[in-house]
């Protein structure tokens, strides 16, 4: 039986940054249940980032209701919602969004230390992930002696290390090459099989597309086509 885990009914954001609207997001309604693993496209501009940001709590729609795991985080407050999605969702973010004065380990391992999770589970945790992506060596490395495909790495290990409930994932492979697009899509089909863990990527990546089970198309803040794959 399948399980819902996000429904979002009629949301709409718009954006006035120069005296003339924008409607980001315009009366989208949007179903996902739990082990999904899927896409946002659409061109630049059609509001993926943004219907992103509110289904993850980032920012609240001016209309509409976003209900998660049975909870309606339109009526949360702000505390509220913080401590939400701490528990719930994961980010990856595609300026990385690294503290520099932290190690990639730590920055990796640092949504489990304020989820109070023991240290050593922590560090096995991280290890391992690391592994997984060939950055067994750059535990120790601060941001900046990091290129831009391994901080990437790294901010989606931060997302996945936790286990949330669900992944939104903002173009997770722009910055890396083909070879590290297939070792971290591999890693997140392996959890999304294995853990039952809901991915939702907003992408123009076909490596990204291909892997995706259901597309939706975005065009001018409106859903176009919404198809799973045979």
């Amino acid at each position: 039986m399948e399980t819902t885990v996000i429904d979002a009914h009629n949301i709409s954001k718009t954006y006035d940054p120069q005296g003339i609207p924008v409607h980001a997001v315009n009366n989208v309604h949007l179903h996902l249940t739990k082990g999904e693993f899927t896409a946002l496209v659409g061109p630049s501009g059609s509001g993926k980032t943004t219907l992103l940001n509110l289904i993850g709590g980032l920012d609240r729609p001016d209309a509409g209701n976003i209900i998660i795991n049975g909870t309606d985080i339109t009526q949360l407050s702000n505390r509220e919602l913080v401590q939400f999605r701490l528990h719930n969702i994961g980010f990856v973010f595609q300026s990385y969004n690294l503290i520099p004065v932290l190690t990639a380990k730590e920055n990796a391992s640092f949504i489990m230390m304020l989820q109070s999770i023991p240290r050593e589970k922590r560090e096995e945790r991280i290890k391992s992930l690391f592994a997984e992506v060939g950055l067994e060596d750059k535990l120790n490395a601060r941001p900046s002696k990091l290129s831009g495909g391994q901080q990437q790495r790294v901010a989606v290990i931060r997302a996945l290390a936790s286990q949330p409930q669900f992944i939104l994932a903002d173009e997770p492979t722009a910055n890396l090459d083909s070879a590290a697009a297939a070792h971290l899509m591999d890693m997140m089909e392996k959890l999304n099989k294995e853990e039952q863990m809901t991915f939702v990527f907003s992408t123009h990546d076909q490596r990204v597309i291909d892997r995706a089970r259901r597309v939706i198309k975005l065009v001018d803040g409106k859903i176009e086509s919404d198809s799973d794959k045979p």
